[in-house]
C-alpha cells in the first residue's frame, strides 16, 4: 500500500494556512500545520513533519490586519518572516495569498499538486 502524500503548510499567521489545511483535509489529503513562525529552530518544519511536499502561504502585514484581529506590530510581522525564512528557501511551492479567496488558494495548491504529479488529475470531492 502506498504511503499518502503528506503536505506541510507554513506561513505567516493569517495566511489562510488554517483554512487551507481544513480545505485538504475535507479533500482526503494529509495536510498539516508547521508552526514555523512561532519557532527558532530553522529547520523545524523538517525535523517536526518532514513534508513530502512544503506549501509557504505568504500574506502582507496589511492584510494580516484586515483579515484577523492582530495587534502585533510591523517588527513582529517581520520576525516571522525571520523565522520562515529556510522554510520559504526551501519550499516546494510559494503563493502570496493576498489577493485571493480561500477557494483560490486551495485551487492553486491542487493545481500545483497535480501538475508535479504528487496527487492524480481529477477534481476533488
Amino acid at each position: 500500500m502506498e504511503k499518502p502524500l503528506k503536505i506541510g503548510i507554513v506561513g505567516p499567521c493569517a495566511a489562510g494556512k488554517t483554512t487551507l489545511i481544513a480545505s485538504l483535509k475535507s479533500c482526503g489529503y494529509d495536510a498539516r500545520h508547521i508552526a514555523q513562525e512561532h519557532s527558532y529552530v530553522a529547520d523545524m518544519w523538517k525535523r517536526m513533519t518532514n513534508p513530502d511536499v512544503l506549501v509557504f502561504l505568504d500574506v502582507s502585514y496589511a492584510n494580516t490586519l484586515r483579515r484577523r484581529m492582530l495587534t502585533w506590530t510591523i517588527d513582529e510581522y517581520q520576525e516571522q518572516l525571520n523565522r520562515l525564512s529556510h522554510a520559504r528557501k526551501y519550499a516546494d511551492f510559494y503563493l502570496n495569498t493576498d489577493n485571493l479567496s480561500p477557494q483560490e488558494v486551495l485551487s492553486k495548491v491542487l493545481e500545483y499538486l497535480i501538475r508535479t504529479g504528487s496527487i492524480p488529475d481529477h477534481p476533488a470531492p
